[in-house]
């Protein structure tokens, strides 16, 4: 997996201050999409063990409220062993720091029937994640005023009730997460 960049200081990606993994390769290919050279699968960077560990040092300071990993797309076939990896790794060392997902893929439609890569390998992602943004940047949908999504058809989904419940339960900007 390749990488095109990380922000150490995000806050643009989900709420409080955050470490942003940006990875690379995306098949949507979403009109207008604020990030279209994360489409190509080898753009940026080596994913690599010390730039993992990079990251995991990085979340340590109290003020780092959580981890966001988009791109380019999370959920591509390609990227998901090793986001499933990270972000075990990261539940495990920050139980108190929430993990984001931003996915231009439909959770119901396509990652939850096993349509987007390994079923098993999208399982421990979604379970380990506390937050997931799905669906396609849709143009005509734009809407600057929407948190941590760019345009209405998108959805901020807390996973946690979402997989225990069987149904998509929102997140709203009154929960903490």
């Amino acid at each position: 997996m390749n990488y095109a960049k990380i922000k150490w200081y995000d806050i643009s990606n989900g709420p409080g201050v955050r470490v942003s993994l940006y990875v690379s390769g995306c098949r949507n290919h979403c009109k207008n999409c604020f990030n279209p050279e994360t489409w190509d699968f080898c753009y940026g960077e080596p994913y690599t063990p010390e730039v993992e560990q990079s990251i995991i040092a990085g979340l340590a300071p109290e003020y780092i409220k959580g981890f966001t990993v988009l791109g380019g797309d999370p959920f591509e076939p390609e990227n998901q062993p090793y986001v499933a990896d990270l972000v075990e790794k990261i539940r495990k060392t920050y139980p108190e720091k929430s993990i984001w997902c931003f996915t231009g893929y439909d959770y119901e439609a396509e990652l939850l029937t096993g349509k987007k890569g390994d079923i098993g390998t999208v399982m421990r992602i979604l379970k380990a994640s506390d937050v997931l943004v799905d669906g396609r940047f849709v143009e005509e949908l734009k809407d600057l005023n929407l948190l941590f999504r760019g345009s209405s058809n998108q959805r901020i989904i807390l996973l946690k009730p979402s997989l225990e419940q069987d149904e998509v339960v929102l997140w709203d900007e009154r929960t903490v997460v």
